[in-house]
C-alpha cells in the first residue's frame, strides 16, 4: 500500500492505492464494490422477485442519513473450492447503527447479491461485531435475514460463525430488544438465529424459513412438498407460531418494523417509551357498558374491548394468525407503552390450550424483561378439554403461562371483563399471583366452573336442576363473592375501564418488587 499525489480543480490531492500482483485499487473503488455488491445482474434479478437490496432496505427501515456504517471492506479469507481471488468488499451482509425515529439501533442486512448471501467467518465477525456494540450501549438489534445459509466454502468456519451468533442472541436475551425480519430464505442452522430473538417477522411470498429444504423432504419421506408449503409465511404465522406477524411486500414490512420498534424500550435499563397523547386520560366509553352479551353463551370481540381502553390506534398486536383464542400486543395508555394479554371469545370461546399458553406466556417474559406494565383482560371459560390437549402437554404448556405471570415484576393490571373459571382465573394474573389492581366488571363470573357443570357434579340427581343452576349462579357466578374474600381490589363500571388502569399505572411507576436471589428458574419448557 503506497500514497500518491494527483491534482482535481488545480487542489494537489492524495490517495491511497492498494497493490497486489496484478492491480491497483483505490479506496473508492472498493468503496463502490461495497455499495454495489453482486453487480447490476444480480441487483435487476433481486428487483424481480420483488425483493429490495440489502442496503435499499436499510435506506427504508432507518431515519434518512442516519446510518453510520462498519467494516464495509471486510473480505473473506477463504482460498479453497474457487474462492481464491472472488472477493466482493463486505461480504455479503451489511452493518452498522443508525436511528428510528430519532431512537439508537444497530443493524445487519444480508446481501443475496453477494455469494447469495451465504454466512462466512467474516461475515459472522461482522454481526458480531454490531450485537457487541448494541449490548455496550444499550439498543435493539434488529436483523434482516435474506440468505442462502452457511457458505459450504468455509467448512466448519461457517458453522462456527453460526454458533458465535446464537451464543450471542442468549446472552442478549433480555438485555435489548432483537427482531428478526426474514426478507427471503432462510433455512438450515440459520433459523436458529432468528428464533433465538425477541419477534420474527415475515413477508408474503418471498420468504421461508426451514431447517431442511424441500429435496432433503423429498430424499428422506419421499413427500413432495413446495418452500412455500413448508416454510412459508402462512406456515410460520397461521401454524407453527415461528414468526409473530406477516407483511405484504419489503416496504411494508420495514414500515411495519419502524411502527413496532416505536413501541419497544431500548434496553432493560431504559423505562418504556412514552409518547404524546391526544387522547383524554379520563376518556369514558358507554359502549362498554354493553359490549358483554346479556347471555353468557354468546360472544363478542374482545379486540373491540382493547380498542376501546388504549389510545386510539396504538394497538399492535402480536401472532394475530395464531392461537387466535389469545390476544397478545403492545398498546399505549396515557402515551405509555403497555403489554395486554386478552381472551378472545370469538375463538374456542376464549379456553386456553397449548398454543395459547405458550404464546402469552413468551410474550409475557419479554414484557417483563424489558419493563412493560401488564394488562390482562379476562374472559376465560378454563383450559381446552380433549385428549389431543392432554396427549400434547396442556399440563406442562399450561404451566407456562402461570410460571411466567408468577415470575413477572413488573405492573400488573387485571380486568375479569366476564367468565374466569377453574385454574384458568388463577393463571390469568389473577390477585394471588402478586396482582397490583384486580377489578371486574359486574357482567363477571368468577367460580370454580360454570353453573351447568357444578350442578350435575353437586346436585347430580336433583328434580329442579334449573333452579339450582339460578341459584348457583347467583351465589357463586359474581364478582361479590371475590371481592367479600379481598380477591379483587374494585368491581368497576365498564366505562371507567381506561381511566382507573390509567391512573394505576402512574402510581405503579415507582413499583420496586425482586424475586429471591437464583441463577434462574426452571420454567417447564
Amino acid at each position: 500500500m503506497f500514497s500518491i499525489a494527483f491534482r482535481r480543480n488545480g487542489f494537489r490531492c492524495w490517495t491511497r492505492l492498494y497493490c497486489n500482483q496484478r492491480s491497483f485499487v483505490t479506496i473508492d473503488e472498493k468503496r463502490q464494490e461495497a455499495i454495489h455488491g453482486g453487480g447490476k445482474a444480480k441487483i435487476d434479478a433481486q428487483h424481480a422477485k420483488g425483493k429490495l437490496t440489502a442496503r435499499e432496505r436499510l435506506k427504508l427501515l432507518l431515519d434518512k442519513d442516519s446510518f453510520r456504517e462498519y467494516d464495509m471492506f471486510m473480505e473473506h479469507q477463504c482460498t479453497d473450492f474457487g474462492m481464491e481471488g472472488k472477493t466482493i468488499a463486505g461480504d455479503g451482509v451489511v452493518t452498522g447503527h443508525g436511528t428510528i425515529y430519532g431512537r439508537r439501533v444497530f443493524v445487519y442486512s444480508q446481501d443475496f447479491t453477494v455469494f447469495g448471501g451465504s454466512l462466512s467467518k467474516t461475515n459472522s465477525q461482522k454481526i458480531l461485531k454490531v450485537m457487541d456494540q448494541a449490548m455496550t450501549v444499550g439498543a435493539p438489534i434488529i436483523g434482516l435475514q435474506d440468505s442462502g445459509g452457511a457458505r459450504i466454502q468455509e467448512g466448519v468456519d461457517s458453522l462456527a460463525g453460526y454458533a458465535d451468533i446464537f451464543q450471542k442472541n442468549v446472552l442478549a436475551s433480555g438485555v435489548v430488544p432483537q427482531l428478526s425480519l426474514i426478507m427471503g430464505p432462510c433455512a438450515g442452522g440459520a433459523v436458529y438465529s432468528p428464533a433465538l430473538t425477541d419477534f420474527t417477522f415475515m413477508v408474503r411470498d418471498t420468504s421461508h424459513m426451514f431447517v431442511t429444504g424441500p429435496e432433503v423432504v423429498r430424499a428422506v419421506t419421499n413427500e413432495e412438498v413446495t418452500q412455500e408449503m413448508l416454510g412459508g409465511a402462512k406456515v410460520h404465522t397461521h401454524i407453527s407460531g415461528v414468526a409473530h406477524r406477516t407483511f405484504t411486500n419489503d416496504v411494508e414490512a420495514l414500515q411495519g418494523i419502524r411502527e413496532f420498534f416505536d413501541y419497544l424500550p431500548l434496553s432493560n435499563r431504559d423505562p418504556v417509551p412514552v409518547r404524546p397523547c391526544d387522547d383524554p386520560l379520563d376518556r369514558m366509553d358507554s359502549a362498554l357498558d354493553t359490549i358483554v352479551p346479556t347471555n353468557s353463551n354468546l360472544a363478542y370481540d374482545m379486540k373491540e374491548v382493547i380498542n376501546r381502553i388504549v389510545d386510539r390506534h396504538s394497538f399492535f398486536e402480536i401472532s394475530p394468525k395464531f392461537a387466535g383464542n389469545i390476544l397478545v400486543g403492545l398498546g399505549r395508555m396515557g402515551g405509555q407503552t403497555v403489554g395486554l394479554v386478552a381472551n378472545q371469545p370469538l375463538v374456542s370461546s376464549g379456553a386456553l390450550d397449548m398454543d395459547a399458553s405458550v404464546k402469552a406466556a413468551r410474550f409475557i417474559r419479554f414484557c417483563d424483561a424489558f419493563n412493560i406494565p401488564l394488562v390482562s383482560l379476562v374472559d376465560v371459560p378454563g383450559f381446552l378439554p380433549g385428549t389431543k390437549q392432554e396427549q400434547g402437554g396442556i399440563i406442562r404448556h399450561g404451566a407456562k403461562l402461570l410460571y411466567a405471570y408468577c415470575e413477572a415484576t413488573v405492573p400488573k393490571l387485571t380486568v375479569i371483563i366476564r367468565k374466569a373459571y377453574g385454574g384458568a382465573y388463577i393463571v390469568m394474573s389473577s390477585k394471588h399471583l402478586r396482582g397490583d389492581y384486580n377489578v371486574a366488571w359486574p357482567t363477571a363470573e368468577i367460580a370454580v366452573m360454570g353453573a351447568a357443570g357444578a350442578v350435575e357434579v353437586i346436585f347430580r340427581n336433583h328434580p329442579d336442576k334449573a333452579t339450582m343452576q339460578k341459584e348457583y349462579k347467583e351465589k357463586f357466578a359474581t364478582p361479590l363473592f371475590a371481592a367479600r374474600r379481598g380477591y379483587l381490589d374494585d368491581i368497576i363500571e365498564p366505562r371507567l375501564t381506561r381511566a382507573r388502569l390509567i391512573e394505576q399505572l402512574d402510581l405503579l411507576k415507582t413499583k420496586s418488587l425482586q424475586n429471591p436471589w437464583k441463577k434462574h428458574g426452571s420454567i417447564p419448557l
